[in-house]
């Protein structure tokens, strides 16, 4: 799951995702344990290492502490809205190779 979330978004810029900008915007990562924590950091840090990005990972970790479910017209939203996004592609294959 960390491999596709660091190939779809751009992980180098503060608080913005293409046109959205605002810390809900922001790259992150939620985790629930010191494990999830671990992994995590471990991947910004061979993401980083690629050098695919030009700027460094600016990615956050962030202990989960409540989970919301998104709103219905939310759910399925790029089934929903196939031209729904101009920020989220696949700009690499996979950092495990």
């Amino acid at each position: 799951m960390l491999d596709f979330f660091f190939q779809i978004h751009n992980p180098t810029t503060l608080n913005r995702q293409g046109n959205d900008e605002g810390s809900s915007y922001r790259s992150a990562i939620f985790y629930s344990n010191d494990e999830e924590k671990a992994e995590a950091r471990n991947f910004i840090d061979i993401v980083n290492k690629s050098k695919r990005w030009s700027d460094s990972i600016v990615t956050t970790l962030e202990p989960l502490v409540k989970f919301y479910r998104a709103e219905d017209y939310h759910q399925d939203y790029l089934q929903k809205n196939p031209e729904g996004y101009t920020c989220h592609a696949i700009y690499f294959d996979s950092y495990l190779k």
